[in-house]
C-alpha cells in the first residue's frame, strides 16, 4: 500500500555514516522481520527505478534504522517529484507478488554476469554493472556468492528477504541525498534514495506522525527559540557550539547533578589540560588507530631558530662539497651528472654525510680546494650538533580524557588500599567529525563529557560495575526515561590483533564478568558481537524519548589493556605489583548530545529544577511593585532563577509572552493578592492553579527544585 505523505528529512536523526562495515552472513541471519521487509522494499524500489531509467547503475541497498536506501548512479537527477512515478512502478511489482528467489553462483559466473551488465538490472546491458564488480571484490574467498531474483530483476545479494514482493506492506519514499560509493570520497558520488516500509498502513501512519512531532521538537529549532546555543561556523568553526546564558543554565544544572551524585558515590574530581603530546596517544593506542577522528597535530619547535640556522649552514656546506664532487665525476667521465648512493630500499639518495664521505675518497687522487675542505669540516662539526637537537614536539587536542586520567593514576604510588579509585571530570574534548556528519548538538567537534575512570581490582569489579549501572537508573528516573536498553558489545575472534587488542583470554574473562553483572542486576540488555571498543567490552546506553525516538546517550566500557600500556600498577596484599582494571563511564554522555536529547524529550518544557526561566513575577499595576519585588528577593535569596516583569503591556500580553518563553512558574500579584499575602499561580503547560498563600508557593517551588521533581 503506497501512501501519499509529505516528504521531509528525519529531523531528529543526526546524520552519521551509513556505509557500515559489511555484514557477515551470521549478522544477516539475525535481521529482524522488519529489516527483511525493508531490505526487500529496497530491491523493489531498484526494480522500479530500472524500469523507468534502464541505464541506472546500482551499488548497495540495505535496510537502515528508519527504512532503507539504494545508491544509484544515474544521469537523470532524481527528485521528490519523481517519487510518485517510482512508487507507481513499485506498486506494480508488489501486486505481481514475485517470489524472492535465491540463486547460488560461482565467483566466475558472478563476474561474468556483472561484465554483461546483468546484476542490478532487468536484463543484460551494454555497460557492465561496475559497482557490483566492486561489491564482488569485497566478498571473502570461500564465502558463498548469491543473487536474489524477483521478477526480471536480479541483484547480487546475500539476503535475507521476505518470501514474496506481495509481503511488503505500506511503504513511502522519503528523500534523496548524495553519498560516495563505499563511503570513500575518492570514489564516485552517487544518488542515495531513501524510503521506509512497514507491515501495514497503521504502523506507517504512526511513524510519520512521530516524524512530524519530531520535526516540531527539533532541538535546533527550539534551541534558537529559547536562546540556548548558537553555532558560529564563520568565526568559531563548524560543530563548536557557543552556550548562551539560558543554555549555560542547563549545562551547569547537569554538572551540579553529576557532581552531587558522584560525590555521594565516592568519586574524586580532577582537571586536565585540553591538549597533550603525541607520546600520550601513541602509548594509549589512539594513535594511529583513532587519528582520523582527531584534529591535526600542532607542532612546537622550541629550538626553531637554532634548527633553522644549522639547517641553512649544513645545506650550504653540502652544496659546496656536492658541487666539487660532481665536477670531478663529470671531468673523469666526460659526461655531466651528479653522484648518488643507493639506499637499502633501492632508492637513490644524496645526503650530506654521503657527499663528505665521497670527498674523503677523492683525497688520494685530487687536491681539495681549501674552501671545499672548510665546508666539509663545517659539515662534520655541525651535523652532530644538529642531530642532538630535541625533536619537534607534536601536540594534539584532547579527543578523550582517559589517557590524562591514567597519568594522574601514575602520578603517585598506589596500594590496594587506595582502590577503587574513582577519578571524575567534566572534560572538554575535541573530535574531528566530518563536516557532512555534523548535526546541531547531536554531532559536534567540541564536547564536554561527564567522564570518569574507575581503577579497581578484579574482586571489586562486579560491585563497581553494578554501581555504575545503578547510577544510570537513578538518572533515568530523574529525567522520566521509562524505556531504556543496555547494548552489550563484545569482540570477535577474527578481529583480534586488528580491530581489537590481541588478548583472547582477557576478552573472554572480562566479557563474562560484565555479562554476570548484567544478569544479576536484572538489567534490560541485548548482546551484540563485534562492536566492542578496541581495548575491551562496552555497553552503549539506549534510551527512548517521550515520543518514542531512540537515542544512544552514554557508554560504559571495561579496559583491561591500556592501563598496562601506561605501566599502571598498585601494590597488592601479597606485596606484588598488579595492573588495575579500568572502567570508563559517562552516564550523562556529553553536554551537547544529552542536552540536545533533553530539548527534544521535553520539547523545551523543562521541569522546574532544570528550566532556564524558573519563575516570573507579574504585578498587575505599579502599586504591587514593592510586594512583587519582595517575592523576587526572597526567591533569589534561595538561588531561584526569577525575574520581575512590569510594563505598560496588558497583563494577558505579559502572561502570553512568559508562556511563549516557557517560563515554568508565573506568579501574578494584584491588589487582593497583596492584601492577603497571596499569589495567583500559573504553571507553564498546565494553566491556572488558583490563588495560594505566598509562603506555600515559595515552599513548593523550593521543594520541587531541591528534589528535582519531574
Amino acid at each position: 500500500m503506497c501512501l501519499n505523505l509529505p516528504t521531509f528529512l528525519n529531523v531528529m536523526e543526526a546524520p552519521k555514516p551509513e556505509n557500515a562495515e559489511r555484514k557477515t552472513l551470521d549478522d544477516r541471519q539475525k535481521m529482524t522481520d522488519l529489516e527483511r521487509l525493508r531490505h526487500s522494499a529496497a530491491h523493489v524500489m531498484a526494480t522500479a527505478i530500472a524500469r523507468l531509467w534502464p541505464d541506472a547503475q546500482f551499488a548497495s541497498g540495505p535496510a537502515v534504522e528508519n527504512g532503507f536506501y539504494y545508491d544509484v548512479e544515474l544521469e537523470h537527477r532524481i527528485t521528490p517529484e519523481d517519487f510518485p512515478a517510482i512508487e507507481a512502478e513499485m506498486k506494480k511489482e508488489i501486486k505481481a507478488n514475485h517470489v524472492f528467489e535465491k540463486l547460488i553462483v560461482t565467483r566466475e559466473q558472478a563476474f561474468a554476469d556483472a561484465q554483461k551488465g546483468r546484476l542490478g538490472a532487468l536484463a543484460e546491458r551494454p555497460a557492465p554493472s561496475k559497482f557490483k564488480i566492486g561489491n564482488l571484490a569485497d566478498i571473502p574467498e570461500g564465502e558463498p556468492i548469491s543473487y536474489y531474483k524477483s521478477g526480471d530483476f536480479i541483484d547480487l545479494c546475500a539476503g535475507p528477504h521476505v518470501m514474496r514482493t506481495g509481503n511488503i506492506g505500506a511503504y513511502k519514499l522519503t528523500t534523496v541525498a548524495s553519498a560516495y560509493y563505499k563511503g570513500d570520497e575518492k570514489n564516485p558520488q552517487l544518488q542515495r534514495i531513501y524510503g521506509t516500509a512497514f507491515k501495514n498502513k497503521t504502523q506507517l501512519d504512526e511513524y510519520f506522525k512521530m516524524q512530524e512531532e519530531a520535526k516540531r521538537r527539533d532541538h535546533r529549532k527550539i534551541g534558537a527559540e529559547m536562546g540556548l546555543f548558537v553555532l558560529d561556523a564563520e568565526f568559531v568553526g563548524p560543530g563548536m557550539p557557543l552556550w548562551l546564558p539560558k543554555g549555560t543554565v542547563l549545562v551547569e544544572e547537569l554538572e551540579k547533578l553529576a557532581k552531587e551524585t558522584e560525590f555521594a558515590a565516592g568519586y574524586v574530581r580532577v582537571r586536565t589540560p585540553h591538549l597533550a603530546r603525541e607520546k600520550m596517544y601513541k602509548t594509549s593506542g589512539h594513535l594511529p588507530y583513532y587519528a582520523e577522528s582527531m584534529f591535526p597535530p600542532m607542532e612546537l619547535d622550541e629550538m626553531e631558530t637554532e634548527r633553522e640556522e644549522l639547517t641553512s649552514r649544513l645545506r650550504q656546506a653540502e652544496l659546496k662539497v656536492g658541487e666539487f664532487v660532481d665536477g670531478v665525476m663529470t671531468k673523469d667521465s666526460g659526461k655531466g651528472g651528479a653522484i648518488f648512493e643507493v639506499s637499502e630500499d633501492g632508492s637513490l639518495q644524496r645526503s650530506g654525510p654521503f657527499l663528505v664521505k665521497a670527498l674523503d675518497g677523492l683525497k688520494r687522487d685530487y687536491s681539495i680546494p681549501p674552501a671545499v675542505e672548510a665546508a666539509a669540516d663545517e659539515f662534520r662539526r655541525l651535523k652532530p650538533k644538529f642531530d642532538s637537537l630535541p625533536p619537534i614536539d607534536r601536540y594534539f587536542l584532547k579527543a578523550m580524557n582517559c589517557p590524562h586520567h591514567h597519568r594522574i593514576f601514575a602520578a603517585e604510588p598506589r596500594s590496594y588500599r587506595d582502590l577503587p579509585l574513582r577519578l571524575a571530570e567534566y572534560g572538554t574534548c575535541y573530535r574531528y567529525e566530518q563536516s557532512g556528519e555534523l548535526f546541531g548538538l547531536m554531532r559536534v567537534r567540541s564536547l564536554n563529557m561527564n567522564d570518569a575512570h574507575i581503577y579497581c581490582t578484579e574482586d571489586q569489579f562486579a560491585s563497581e560495575f553494578k554501581a555504575v549501572n545503578d547510577m544510570y537508573l537513578k538518572y533515568f528516573k530523574i529525567f522520566g526515561l521509562e524505556k531504556y536498553q543496555m547494548r552489550f558489545s563484545t569482540h570477535s575472534k577474527e578481529g583480534l590483533g586488528k580491530k581489537y587488542v590481541n588478548e583472547p583470554e582477557l576478552w573472554l574473562k572480562t566479557e563474562d564478568m560484565v555479562r554476570r553483572v548484567l544478569n544479576e542486576s536484572g538489567i534490560n540488555y541485548v548482546e551484540v558481537a563485534n562492536e566492542a571498543a578496541f581495548y575491551g567490552p562496552k555497553i552503549d546506553v539506549q534510551v527512548w524519548s517521550a515520543i518514542g525516538r531512540e537515542f544512544t546517550i552514554a557508554t560504559n566500557q571495561v579496559d583491561f589493556a591500556v592501563p598496562a600500556k601506561f605501566g599502571l600498577t598498585y601494590r597488592d596484599r601479597d606485596n606484588q605489583d598488579k595492573t588495575p582494571l579500568c572502567i570508563h563511564r559517562a552516564p550523562l554522555g556529553t553536554h551537547e548530545r544529552f542536552i540536545g536529547f533533553l530539548i527534544e524529550h521535553y520539547a523545551g518544557n523543562f521541569p522546574l529544577w532544570l528550566a532556564p526561566d524558573q519563575v516570573r513575577v507579574l504585578p498587575v499595576t505599579d502599586a504591587q511593585m514593592d510586594y512583587a519585588q519582595g517575592i523576587v528577593n526572597e526567591l533569589r535569596g534561595q538561588q531561584v532563577r526569577v525575574e520581575l516583569e512590569f510594563s505598560n503591556d496588558k497583563l494577558m500580553g505579559r502572561i502570553q509572552r512568559a508562556e511563549e518563553r516557557r517560563v515554568h512558574h508565573i506568579l501574578v500579584v494584584g491588589q487582593r493578592e497583596q492584601e492577603a499575602n497571596n499569589v495567583a499561580l500559573r504553571i507553564h503547560g498546565q494553566g491556572q492553579q488558583g490563588v495560594k498563600p505566598r509562603a506555600e508557593v515559595v515552599a513548593e517551588i523550593l521543594a520541587a527544585i531541591r528534589e528535582r521533581k519531574a
